[in-house]
C-alpha cells in the first residue's frame, strides 16, 4: 500500500470537555492540578498517524485481499463489496505522552491522563480524516476496526499491521503478541468509501461503553450480513 506519515500534528486538547468528562469543579483545587497537566501534555505531546490507499486484489463472500494481504470477515466483505479501495490508518498519541503517564505517581494523576491521552489520540483520527479526505476525495465513508466485532477479530490486527508495514520505525507504534497496541492510546482501523451508515457499534452488543459512536441495530447483522450474531 502507499502510506504517509503524519507527524506534525497539532495537540489542542479541549480543557472544558475534559473537565467535565473527569468530573472536576470549575474552581476547585483539581481544576488547577487538571489543567497544569493538559498545559504539560500539550507541551510535550507528539500525536502521529499513518494512513494511505490500499486496493483489493480478490474477494469472496467472506473474506478480501488487499495488497496481498488477506482479511477474513464476512462483514468486512458485504461492506467493501461496491468498492476498489481501501484506506487503512493508524492514529497514535504518541510515545511522549506514553512514558509521561507511566512517570505519574499520583493514582488520580493517572486516570485522569488516561483522558488526556485519548484526546490527543483523537488530534491525530482527525488529521487522518482530513489527510484521506482532502488527498483522496473518498466521499461519504465508514470505518471498521479489528476487534471491535467477533466476525472480524482482534488476530486480525497483526494483518492490518503487515498491509501498514514498519510501524514501530514509521509512527512507534508496536503490536503485542497478544494484538494489543503500544502505545495504549492507539486506534487502528480502515475507512471505506459507501453510500449507506455503517458504524461496528451498530454489531456490538456491549451495553456500555465509552467509545459508542452508534446505538446498536440487533436486527442488522441478520438483515445485512445473513449472520446470526456479531
Amino acid at each position: 500500500m502507499r502510506a504517509e506519515i503524519l507527524d506534525h500534528i497539532p495537540v489542542r486538547l479541549p480543557q472544558e470537555d475534559l473537565l467535565r468528562r473527569l468530573r472536576v469543579r470549575q474552581g476547585s483545587p483539581q481544576e488547577s492540578e487538571l489543567l497544569a497537566m493538559i498545559r504539560e501534555a500539550e507541551s510535550i505531546g507528539r500525536p502521529r498517524a499513518l494512513c494511505g490507499v490500499a486496493y483489493i486484489e480478490d474477494r469472496g463472500p467472506d473474506y478480501v485481499v488487499v495488497d496481498g494481504v488477506r482479511f477474513s470477515s464476512r462483514v468486512l466483505a458485504a461492506n467493501l463489496e461496491g468498492t476498489h479501495r481501501l484506506f487503512p490508518y493508524l492514529a497514535t498519541c504518541g510515545q511522549e505522552l506514553e512514558e509521561w503517564a507511566h512517570g505519574l505517581d499520583d493514582m488520580l494523576h493517572r486516570y485522569w491522563s488516561e483522558a488526556i491521552r485519548e484526546a490527543a489520540m483523537r488530534n491525530a483520527m482527525a488529521a487522518v480524516e482530513e489527510h484521506l479526505h482532502t488527498t483522496y476525495r473518498p466521499g461519504r465513508t465508514s470505518r471498521m476496526n479489528p476487534g471491535s466485532i467477533s466476525d472480524w477479530p482482534i488476530e486480525e490486527q497483526g494483518r492490518l499491521f503487515q498491509l501498514l508495514g514498519d510501524t514501530e520505525s514509521a509512527i512507534g507504534v508496536r503490536l503485542t503478541e497478544s494484538f494489543l497496541m503500544v502505545p495504549t492510546k492507539t486506534v487502528s482501523g480502515i475507512r471505506f468509501s459507501t453510500e449507506s451508515d455503517f458504524e461496528s457499534c451498530m454489531l456490538c452488543p456491549r451495553p456500555s461503553c465509552p467509545n459508542r459512536r452508534a446505538p446498536q441495530d440487533p436486527t442488522m447483522l441478520e438483515a445485512r450480513y445473513g449472520q446470526g450474531r456479531a
